[in-house]
């Protein structure tokens, strides 16, 4: 059998060299070269099976039965928009130690009970390691069966010869397929093997869920069109604390609205059916330069909290330190109400903090912020029933923010009976027991936090 030949092809246009070029001759697009590889053989035509069946798209023709697979973790599940579909190929990324292979041996446990067949592929770990894990999780079950292998024709001659109910890959840049000359986790590597899953995915109707290393930038390593390949992409995120987010970046049988919400303990990944009351059980009462804002992951609200400490200023330079926010946004808004309120910010120093370690980009939060300053610039309280909501541009004008029936019912739900919020946010008196306090500018929120409500 003749051996691949290697050549190099432009993502971009399509231009082919034998070489790699750092920038492609036709389209003058860097980076763009990937490797592939090419067998002249001819193939034999003889062979191809020509039973081929064509439906036309109608309701009748679609089989519903038994599709989706629950795993038992709501907020898995939730993410997934139901359970895992027979025969998808997900992709779940995230940072090392972020707790990918901890939820995905969960996960396996889960199914196991259910008398489910789990096969787990791992390319990092041995048998026993992973035995060390399942012991801290609780998860041993006869039904997961373990292969410590990375060659995945390897992997296919045992898939042919056994029957499994869902496949784990951990990780998709350790397996490789030996035809191909190029080193575990390169382009080509990751590509065919993906491809490889896809296929077996598709033809023995068998979930698959491959586990990937991301960058320095936070992007799953690996070909772009690794991602467009498997039908869902999920990410697991977390800062330093103990809290997660599974948030769907792309899913071909649901939104990609919903988002998980765990904290790692000794036991691995638990879930946090309220998210709302465990970032606001430490809260202080009545306190200056805290406020409480509704932020929106999704179709998902919770409320989380928000500190501001401005104080005058020990330094030459006046200190800005944000933490969970954008450090930009912040000035921004210090800007604003210096400008606009005449209050002496620019020689007082000013920190932020989101409450429990979560990182917060939308601009919902700029209200709850530009409340926080003044309070604590004031040192006046505010009301421990309020929440905010709403963008602030740069005139000091409060803009209308989405999602905003959402955040006040997650805010009435958790007792909050009072909602500073955008008059573009609203259209008459929707909720009962909840006093709405809408505002245009920044000069309203000065007056309605000096006159306590």
């Amino acid at each position: 059998m003749a051996k691949p030949k290697k050549y190099y092809k432009c993502t971009e246009c399509g231009y082919k060299s034998s070489n790699w070029m750092g920038k492609c001759s036709s389209c003058d697009s860097w980076n763009t070269f990937v490797e592939y590889m090419e067998n002249k053989s001819k193939k034999n035509t003889e062979n191809i099976s020509r039973d081929i069946t064509v439906k036309p798209l109608i309701e009748e023709s679609i089989e519903t039965d038994d599709e989706r697979i629950s795993v038992n973790i709501n907020e898995v599940d939730r993410v997934l928009g139901g359970g895992l579909v027979k025969g998808s190929l997900v992709l779940l990324g995230g940072e090392p130690g972020i707790g990918k292979s901890t939820l995905t041996l969960q996960i396996a446990h889960k199914l196991a009970k259910n008398n489910n067949k789990i096969l787990y592929i791992s390319g990092e770990e041995s048998a026993n390691q992973i035995s060390i894990r399942a012991k801290r999780l609780n998860a041993f079950n006869e039904n997961i069966y373990i292969m410590s292998i990375t060659d995945i024709n390897s992997i296919h001659e045992h898939l042919n010869s056994s029957t499994y109910d869902l496949v784990i890959a951990d990780s998709i840049q350790t397996i490789y397929d030996s035809q191909y000359d190029s080193s575990p986790g390169s382009t080509v590597q990751i590509r065919e093997v993906t491809s490889s899953f896809m296929s077996f995915a598709k033809r023995e109707n068998v979930p698959v869920i491959i586990i990937g290393h991301v960058t320095k930038k936070g992007q799953i390593a690996g070909p772009k069109l690794m991602e467009h390949m498997v039908d869902t992409v999920l990410y697991l995120s977390g800062e330093s604390n103990n809290y997660r987010l599974l948030k769907g970046h792309k899913n071909r049988f649901g939104s990609v609205e919903e988002v998980g919400v765990f904290s790692m303990d000794g036991d691995g990944l638990c879930e946090v059916e309220n998210p709302s009351n465990l970032f606001l059980r430490e809260r202080p009462i009545n306190s200056s330069g805290s406020t409480v804002v509704p932020i929106s992951e999704g179709n998902r609200v919770i409320l989380v909290e928000l500190q501001a400490l401005v104080a005058p200023s020990s330094y030459g330079n006046p200190q800005r330190i944000a933490s969970g926010i954008d450090r930009g946004r912040a000035n921004l808004i210090l800007a604003v109400l210096e400008k606009r309120l005449g209050l002496n910010l620019s020689e007082r120093d000013a920190h932020f903090n989101i409450v429990g370690g979560l990182n917060v980009k939308e601009p919902a939060l700029d209200l709850a912020l530009a409340a926080a300053i003044i309070s604590s610039y004031l040192d006046y309280d505010i009301p421990s029933n309020a929440v905010f909501f709403g963008e602030i541009g740069l005139s000091g004008e409060v803009r209308s923010v989405q999602a905003d029936n959402n955040r006040i019912k997650e805010a009435k739900k958790m007792d909050f009976s009072q909602i500073v919020l955008p008059k573009g946010n609203i259209k008459g008196n929707r909720f009962e027991k909840v006093d709405l306090h809408p505002i245009s500018n920044v000069n309203e929120l000065f007056k309605l936090i000096k006159n306590n409500f």
